[in-house]
């Protein structure tokens, strides 16, 4: 039977919705507590060098109130670090971060990377917080994440969201065999980026992934179906993928 493939929600752009008149509304970590009773396994929050969606605040309110995993979404730098290290969230995932881009826009370059990330990924790990590594489905960055013994790593699949016909089917060939070289190297393969109910089904069909991430989808989908509805309807389709 093939292994439960988890959820979880990003729930950045609650905050984006939040920040853009100022105040208190809409709420993420209220978004953090509907998506964990619509189904998800999870909740993650990319906690940004300029603040430009989840505050401070949010993560301290999600460590103290969240009932299920809370994963981190970081740059590798020592300010990301030392708020790691103060919360201790269940899990961290490292991201590439440019000021200028608008969302995560590729993989992180651990393979170009190894001396700078080794630090983050060993004083994390130290603290008993789950290390990821956001990534392409690229040998070369799997062989880094095994250099720098990260336990997981989650591949990139916004380039596979944007594809169409036989380059998007390359694409997920691609995925499903960086997937099982993660795997059989003991690494735990996670995805995410740009998932939507168009194009969840055949990531969610690779038998060695053990999570998805998706978020932007979700918010914007609660706007004509609700939150908790586009979430068991994403819960819905990864099963029947399974």
């Amino acid at each position: 039977m093939t292994a439960h493939l988890r959820l979880g929600v990003n729930i950045d752009h609650v905050a984006t919705i939040r920040n853009a008149r100022g105040g208190d509304h809409p709420d993420p970590v209220r978004a953090a507590f509907a998506a964990a009773e619509a189904g998800a396994d999870g909740v993650t929050a990319h906690l940004r060098e300029d603040r430009r969606h989840i505050r401070d605040e949010d993560i301290s309110r999600l460590m103290d109130r969240l009932s299920v995993p809370l994963n981190l979404e970081m740059a590798a730098t020592e300010e990301m670090l030392e708020i790691a290290l103060r919360h201790r969230p269940h899990a961290a995932c490292i991201v590439p971060e440019k000021r200028e881009e608008r969302t995560t826009e590729g993989g992180l370059d651990a393979a170009g990377q190894d001396n700078h990330l080794l630090p983050f990924v060993a004083r994390l790990s130290d603290a008993g917080i789950r290390v990821s590594l956001f990534i392409e489905p690229d040998p070369r960055q799997i062989e880094a994440a095994l250099r720098l013994r990260a336990p997981v790593v989650e591949f990139h699949t916004g380039r596979y969201a944007h594809l169409e016909g036989d380059s998007r089917a390359e694409e997920l060939r691609r995925i499903a065999e960086s997937a099982a070289l993660a795997a059989k190297n003991g690494i735990e393969p996670h995805a995410g980026h740009g998932l939507s109910f168009d194009n969840v089904a055949p990531i969610a069909a690779i038998p060695h992934l053990r999570e998805l991430n998706i978020g932007h989808f979700l918010v914007g989908e609660a706007i004509f179906t609700g939150f908790e509805a586009g979430i068991r309807r994403m819960r819905e389709l990864m099963d029947s993928a399974r």
